[in-house]
């Protein structure tokens, strides 16, 4: 006879909760013990590099005579784990970051990062936000690491906010914003990039990083009788404060540090609960000079971030190098297919 009561129900529920956490925990396992083995199996070949490629060469043949439906073991592969060994010197890291991702994860941060700390971060951001291949591939293209981490920011957080979350605020800042999806053209208006970045929401968070939700476009604030409308207004579920995001197709002007510093006010007083963070902003314009934003955020109350966008058909000097070459094309459509050489 079939129990049918709440307690058989919620007992059916855990159980079938410890069998997926298992076999996820099974796949990680696997997962584990393969980068690893790859990593030592890289060092191996680095050990013996006094034999040449040709060692190489040998050992893809022998590997597949003696475990014939192994895959994985092909010579470019293998080339790919002596460039592991090589690049990923530390065992440390190997351990707590490599082999909490793909193979293909870590083969695409290979070919993409150009020092360790750059590996490093991205694979971080990987396992903190559960990025998928393809959405790692977006943030290596469009050079995330070098707009977030490394580029000349514009903001005051760091007096404007207590820690931690000035800090959280300033490594999520990037510079510039790459919105790639709106297709730059002459006598484009701020409106008309708002509605395309609201059209395409996903996209645009995509973008903005990683905890915003969006609360609206044209937001209405009504102060003494008259109305304000801001841009876009989202919540940062990471930071827990107000995000509101101003949108200029110009060049940065003191004074729009000053109505978005109005519009942070009147967030935090009409919108902010007793549990959220303060208010920040976020001033998107086509071009900014470094220290005319610094010397116009130095006396404004209100933690507040400036920099510039980029939309499709203008690739700044320093992203010239994102688009993807031939033999990126030909690696991934290998990858994709697992075509061995």
């Amino acid at each position: 006879m079939l129990i049918n009561n709440d307690n058989y129900f919620e007992i059916l529920e855990n159980v079938k909760a410890q069998i997926q956490n298992a076999k996820y925990k099974a796949v990680l396992g696997a997962n584990r013990e393969l980068i690893l083995l790859y990593w030592n199996i890289g060092n191996v070949i680095i050990e013996n590099s006094v034999w040449g490629n040709k060692f190489i060469d040998n050992l893809a043949r022998d590997i597949k005579l003696e475990f014939p439906n192994a895959k994985g073991y092909s010579v470019r592969n293998l080339k790919y784990m002596r460039k592991f060994a090589e690049f990923v010197a530390g065992e440390e890291i190997v351990q707590t970051l490599s082999a909490q991702l793909s193979w293909s994860h870590n083969s695409h941060l290979l070919d993409k990062s150009k020092t360790i700390d750059e590996y490093v971060w991205y694979a971080q951001q990987t396992i903190e936000n559960g990025w998928s291949l393809s959405s790692l591939e977006y943030h290596t293209d469009t050079k995330t690491y070098q707009r977030q981490v490394i580029s000349e920011k514009a903001e005051n957080y760091n007096v404007r906010l207590p820690e931690p979350q000035s800090n959280l605020a300033i490594e999520a800042l990037k510079n510039p914003y790459v919105f790639d999806f709106i297709e730059q053209r002459d006598g484009i208006i701020e409106r008309e990039i708002e509605h395309e970045l609201i059209a395409n929401i996903a996209k645009t968070i995509m973008a903005l990083g990683t905890g915003f939700a969006f609360m609206g476009n044209q937001y209405r604030l009504e102060v003494s009788d008259t109305d304000y409308y801001i841009d876009l207004l989202f919540y940062n579920t990471k930071l827990r404060c107000y995000v509101v995001v101003e949108i200029k197709n110009t060049a940065f002007k003191p004074e729009y540090a000053g109505k978005l510093n109005f519009y942070l006010s009147a967030v935090d007083d009409m919108l902010r609960h007793e549990q959220d963070n303060p208010t920040i902003g976020i001033l998107l314009c086509k071009k900014r000079d470094k220290l005319t934003a610094e010397y116009a955020l130095k006396d404004i109350n209100k933690p507040i971030g400036v920099s510039e966008y980029k939309l499709s058909d203008f690739v700044p000097e320093e992203l010239v190098d994102t688009l993807p070459s031939a033999d990126d094309i030909e690696k991934r459509i290998k990858g994709k297919y697992e075509i061995e050489e």
